[in-house]
């Protein structure tokens, strides 16, 4: 079975998994991308034979909404980290947003978040973040086919992206920031779409229990 469920901001997409252990009563149950706790949005959960489609889905493209807020930065890259004004910066005008966005369009090199679960020597990046630990964690080749923006109000920039999967929004936020001068994190993240599935089309945790139920 693969379902496409609205996860709520709050839980670990680990945590949705456990419920539909529950609600269906079956042990296999996996995946196909996870969503920060913070984030929200479209979700693909697997069960039994269709966990095998994980990396299928995984790594077909992506899309999200994501509000950044400028003028501070967060050591995760978003709003639940440490977060630390960045002064007397400049504030960016549209024209100077627009241009920064353009060059992170196209195929580039990211660096992941520290905060992430990415495994170097065995370690997951935000065991050591955790520590206060930071190490050098190279680029990665990721493509941003958009970068639409939605609405600009300084301090708070909307934006629309489709990427390839690999694209961490936060660094991208980050990024962006660092480019404008005046930092920036994300304050609100939505995954709007993997490949065919559609935020549209999700369901609630408690249509699954309820469909369990008839």
């Amino acid at each position: 079975m693969i379902l496409n469920i609205y996860k709520q901001a709050g839980p670990t997409s680990h945590d949705i998994v456990s419920r539909v252990r529950r609600i269906l009563n079956t042990r296999k149950v996996g995946h196909a991308g996870t969503l920060d706790p913070f984030a929200e949005g479209v979700l693909i959960i697997l069960t039994e034979k269709d966990t095998k489609k994980s990396d299928e889905i995984m790594h077909q493209e992506k899309e999200y909404i994501a509000k950044i807020k400028l003028g501070a930065v967060s050591d995760t890259y978003d709003k639940t980290g440490i977060i630390t004004a960045t002064g007397d910066a400049t504030i960016p005008d549209k024209t100077a947003i627009e241009d920064t966005i353009k060059k992170f369009i196209g195929t580039i090199q990211q660096v992941p978040p520290m905060f992430s679960a990415i495994k170097i020597r065995g370690k997951k990046l935000y065991e050591l973040a955790r520590k206060g630990i930071e190490i050098n964690r190279g680029s990665r080749t990721i493509e941003i086919r958009l970068i639409e923006i939605l609405s600009y109000a300084y301090p708070i920039l909307d934006i629309r992206i489709i990427c390839s999967s690999g694209t961490y929004i936060r660094s991208l936020a980050y990024d962006i920031g660092e480019d404008l001068g005046c930092g920036g994190y994300v304050e609100e993240l939505v995954r709007t779409r993997i490949g065919d599935f559609r935020i549209e089309d999700t369901l609630q945790l408690s249509d699954i229990a309820k469909k369990n139920q008839e």
